[in-house]
């Protein structure tokens, strides 16, 4: 029989409080900087994407050597930290992207490992509680609660 873990790690203390320890100065070192948007927020922004990226370009260079053409309300001082702010911090995600990445996918397969072990031994206590074993029915009344099944369909309408 194939073996369903597809993950076997273990994290040391000391592992785990440099990695809480890293994390907790990292969160220090951008208090104040990082915004949380909601998720409403987020759809309804304007983005700049790759492909917008050399607009926003051409249009900072034009500003800046055509400012007779800059609206009045446009704060391009402002606009400029914008893009500093850009241009400090996209390094920073590039380098935390596929972290963040590898802690998810590392949580999903340790949780899937996890999951598959439950529904085999779920099965079991089921098979075990149809041979009547003493004490199985209390154990898969309350795993069943995570399958509720569907719904019996009523029986056809006779037709007149």
């Amino acid at each position: 029989m194939a073996s369903d873990n597809r993950i076997s790690l273990e994290i040391t203390a000391a592992q785990k409080t440099a990695i809480v320890d890293a994390v907790m100065a990292l969160k220090t070192a951008l208090q104040g900087i990082i915004v949380n948007l909601t998720a409403d927020e987020r759809r309804s922004l304007p983005k700049i994407g790759d492909k917008t990226v050399a607009f926003d370009e051409k249009c900072a260079a034009y500003m800046a050597s055509r400012p007779e053409l800059v609206p009045s309300f446009l704060d391009t001082a402002e606009m400029a930290k914008d893009r500093k702010l850009v241009a400090d911090l996209l390094p920073c995600l590039r380098e935390l992207a596929p972290l963040c990445e590898g802690l998810e996918d590392t949580i999903t397969l340790a949780n899937s490992d996890n999951l598959v072990g439950d529904l085999a031994f779920y099965q079991n206590v089921q098979a075990a509680a149809k041979r009547g074993v003493p004490g199985t029915d209390t154990i898969l009344a309350d795993l069943a609660t995570r399958f509720p099944g569907r719904p019996k369909a009523a029986p056809p309408a006779p037709n007149p």
